[in-house]
């Protein structure tokens, strides 16, 4: 487990202000903490903004994926290579983004995975 204390956590607003740049201001202080090489960002807030672009602004999930993918180069992140997996599995399937991500605990960590959701369950298998 990572000591956070040398790191800023970015909240969901942090990071969607940053992908969107729809308020200067906001963006700016955003570029400046990404800038300074301690951000770091969980998966439960990527999770969160995932739910955000895509039910209030309804952009699509390969569009949504590719973003934070380009994004994530960016700041530190426990789990790196399970978000990407997740990201990569949420543009790839008609699955919510949490069960993409256990998806990629499996994948990644070999983790086994106890559901009742059937797509969940079919992509588990394949």
């Amino acid at each position: 487990m990572p000591r956070y204390t040398s790191m800023v956590i970015l909240d969901a607003n942090m990071i969607l202000r940053f992908l969107l740049n729809d308020n200067t201001e906001m963006a700016i202080e955003a570029r400046q903490y990404i800038s300074t090489g301690k951000a770091f960002v969980t998966i439960e807030v990527v999770a969160e903004v995932v739910y955000v672009l895509k039910g209030v602004y309804r952009l699509d999930r390969k569009m949504i994926s590719n973003a934070l993918l380009r994004f994530l180069p960016l700041v530190g992140c426990q789990n790196e290579d399970v978000l990407k997996l997740g990201l990569e599995t949420f543009a790839a399937e008609n699955l919510d983004f949490v069960d993409c991500v256990l998806y990629a605990y499996h994948r990644v960590d070999n983790a086994q995975i106890a559901t009742f959701d059937q797509k969940l369950l079919k992509l588990l298998k394949s």
